[in-house]
């Protein structure tokens, strides 16, 4: 078992992951390096990150750019995150980007605030895509 296992395997780190709250999405741009950081709503099912995005946005192009990015989970607590890192795949299937985004915004919103707008709006946009992150490196701290 590799230490990015080690981490994402702890209890407080699954505990975390399953919590509703904002992520910080940090992309780059490729052409002059200047970091982005963006609040994302996300979801993880225990190897994989999925952040919905449109593709218009600046977060979506710099990732279709330079798919390497970082992705921070810190919750309501100054005490504890999680450090996820790797390169990102974007994902542009209609059918794969709207099952998993109606699930990530029904994380957020529940089951029947998703079924009106601007939610099934989103996730029927054709601008909508997934960013798919298996993370290669995983960092965690509480304290």
């Amino acid at each position: 078992m590799n230490k990015s296992e080690d981490v994402l395997g702890q209890e407080w780190v699954k505990k975390l992951l399953s919590t509703p709250i904002l992520a910080r999405l940090g992309t780059a741009n490729p052409k002059n390096a200047q970091p982005h950081v963006t609040p994302v709503w996300f979801e993880w099912d225990g190897e994989y990150l999925y952040i919905s995005v449109f593709i218009s946005t600046r977060k979506a192009k710099e990732v279709s750019a330079n798919a390497h990015i970082s992705v921070l989970i810190d919750g309501d607590s100054p005490t504890q995150a999680v450090l996820l890192e790797g390169e990102a795949d974007v994902i542009v299937d209609p059918v794969f980007v709207g099952r998993c985004s109606q699930s990530i915004y029904t994380r957020y919103v529940g089951e029947n605030d998703v079924k009106g707008d601007p939610y099934q709006s989103w996730i029927h946009d054709p601008e909508n895509r997934i960013i798919r992150l298996r993370p290669d490196h995983a960092y965690a701290w509480k304290w």
